[in-house]
């Protein structure tokens, strides 16, 4: 009888229970838990991260992390997580401290609130009120936005034709969590989310000096001159002209200390030759208007095409290996990574023309190349360009040794070219294509990593474009300066590839694709400015116009165009 009449009552008792736990379930903010918070500093937590935003940040709409921010807190039980005691933990004034110290990494410290930690932390002495909620979800917003930037910039790199991308960020409340809030030494914890390039510590080491340098002042502008002043001229403005090279690095505290007065030679010479070489222009040792005109550009340019250096080597995807060959578009130059297995490779480059025809900025991997290539006109081009000269010239096609092809390939003519073909170029039916050789605009080898923009790097015919300081003369493809020794560096690996074999299939009568052993990783960047191994720092010209196109998004500060 015992056993019968408790067994309905065990139903019972359980949805009893069920009852009484679900408020429990349905309230994290149980005020009863140990690392909980008074109720209305967690009802005020609760409503900030509903509406968005927090007056008290600089830069109040915070949705860009609101999503990430209600994770945070929702793993932790809605407590705050910066605070013990009352007072800051020492993760979150290490926090603070590096969001002082932001601008070391290219970053602005007002986007972290710099200024108002301060008077925030004072504030939480105060008995009642939600000042610890509001100190402590600003801090995780900043935080956020913070590790963000470090990670992968903060600015969606699409917006400035930088392609593909890899994910947006990591899972933020994760690393943060698990990773900062109790870590013994937060500026280690955060140092490994930044990016692995010997090249970004290095300029991160340049933006310290000339932010110093900035801070310190410009030294006095040099007068620009009417003509070029040559070695052994009068140059009365010598003086100012040896202080500024002393200030930039390019002559030594000593040097020209005995020159005569305005003498523009020996010493001062050199550290002009010097100048130009760190920024691209033409190393002549003349001083003319363009070379003055950059010995005048203030400290504080130099700054922000450092600061947009670090931002830029953020937005290479994380998952893409260290690129062991690299193309800098405004440097017109190829150079290969210094710390691999390999012989370190530099080359001058021509890249896309700064009107209308850019070269893409993206990553991705080589896979082979192909000797003595075809090249096949882009219809932009054949309309734009070669439809008209045919026009003009029944010959042209004959003379540089182009052809007409159809859909399938077949050769349609490679000499006079009557009103239908030309009618079908116009519409893009019939093609044009260029025969392999020594005329051919792709010149002897093209090497190949697939992508969206067919984009590739290749060799030219016209070498005399290489003499150029500026070099932006191509439709968006790359010409390479040595492009046989590209080849030998391309298939070192391929013993049989010798550098006599590579020559000869350049030279010889077929075309010929040879596909590499392991794809190579590629990276086209855009930096304005390049630090060397050995410190040196080079600055180039914002060709493209990304610079101040980057500077306007920055300008407006968080949340930045996603």
């Amino acid at each position: 009888m015992r056993r019968s009449l408790s067994m309905p009552l065990l139903p019972i008792l359980i949805a009893l229970a069920l009852a009484l736990l679900a408020p429990l379930r349905a309230q994290p903010l149980a005020a009863g838990a140990p690392t909980g918070v008074r109720a209305a500093a967690q009802d005020e937590l609760r409503a900030l991260l509903e509406s968005g935003a927090l007056a008290d940040l600089r830069w109040p709409n915070f949705t860009d992390v609101r999503d990430d921010a209600g994770r945070f807190y929702a793993a932790g039980g809605y407590s705050l997580a910066w605070m013990s005691g009352g007072r800051p933990t020492p993760q979150a004034l290490a926090m603070v401290a590096l969001f002082k110290q932001a601008a070391l990494k290219g970053l602005n410290p007002e986007d972290y609130d710099a200024s108002r930690w301060d008077a925030r932390t004072a504030r939480l002495g105060r008995p009642e009120g939600t000042d610890g909620a509001h100190f402590d979800l600003a801090l995780t917003v900043c935080a956020m936005r913070y590790i963000a930037a470090l990670r992968i910039g903060r600015v969606n790199p699409r917006h400035f034709r930088f392609g593909p991308v890899g994910p947006k960020h990591d899972d933020l409340p994760h690393l943060l969590r698990n990773s900062i809030l109790n870590a013994p030494d937060v500026g280690a914890a955060l140092a490994m989310v930044e990016p692995r390039y010997a090249g970004y510590r290095r300029a991160e080491a340049a933006l310290a000096t000339y932010m110093k340098l900035a801070q310190e002042g410009d030294a006095p502008p040099i007068p620009i001159p009417a003509k070029p002043v040559r070695p052994g001229d009068s140059y009365p403005a010598l003086a100012r002209l040896v202080g500024r090279l002393r200030q930039l690095g390019d002559l030594s505290p000593a040097g020209a200390a005995a020159a005569p007065a305005a003498a523009y030679d020996g010493e001062v010479v050199a550290a002009v030759r010097h100048f130009q070489r760190r920024h691209g222009l033409d190393v002549d040792g003349l001083l003319g208007p363009h070379t003055a005109a950059e010995l005048d550009k203030p400290l504080s340019l130099r700054v922000r095409q450092l600061q947009y250096t670090l931002e830029r080597y953020r937005w290479i995807p994380r998952s893409f290996p260290q690129p062991p060959i690299v193309v800098n578009i405004p440097e017109f130059r190829l150079r290969t990574m210094r710390r691999q297995p390999a012989y370190f490779l530099s080359m001058k480059v021509v890249v896309g023309k700064a009107y209308g025809h850019h070269t893409p900025v993206f990553a991705d991997y080589m896979r082979y190349l192909i000797f003595r290539p075809y090249w096949n006109v882009p219809l932009s081009i054949q309309r734009a360009e070669l439809v008209a000269k045919i026009r003009s010239d029944p010959d042209y096609l004959a003379e540089h040794d182009y052809e007409v092809i159809d859909g399938d390939g077949q050769v349609i003519t490679d000499g006079p070219v009557d009103g239908d073909i030309l009618s079908a170029l116009r519409s893009g039916t019939l093609r044009i294509r260029q025969k392999p050789g020594p005329e051919n605009s792709l010149g002897l080898v093209k090497f190949i990593f697939p992508n969206n923009y067919n984009v590739y790097l290749h060799g030219t015919p016209a070498t005399e474009l290489f003499e150029h300081a500026r070099r932006d003369f191509s439709h968006g493809c790359i010409r390479v300066e040595h492009p046989a020794a590209l080849a030998a560096w391309v298939l070192r690996d391929r013993p049989e590839w010798s550098e006599a074999r590579i020559r000869a299939a350049m030279n010889g009568a077929q075309t010929l694709q040879v596909n590499l052993t392991k794809p190579i990783p590629v990276l086209i960047l855009y930096s304005t400015a390049v630090v060397e191994p050995g410190g040196e720092v080079h600055f180039f010209d914002d060709i493209y116009g990304y610079d101040d196109d980057l500077e306007r998004a920055l300008a407006t500060g968080y949340p930045y165009p996603g």
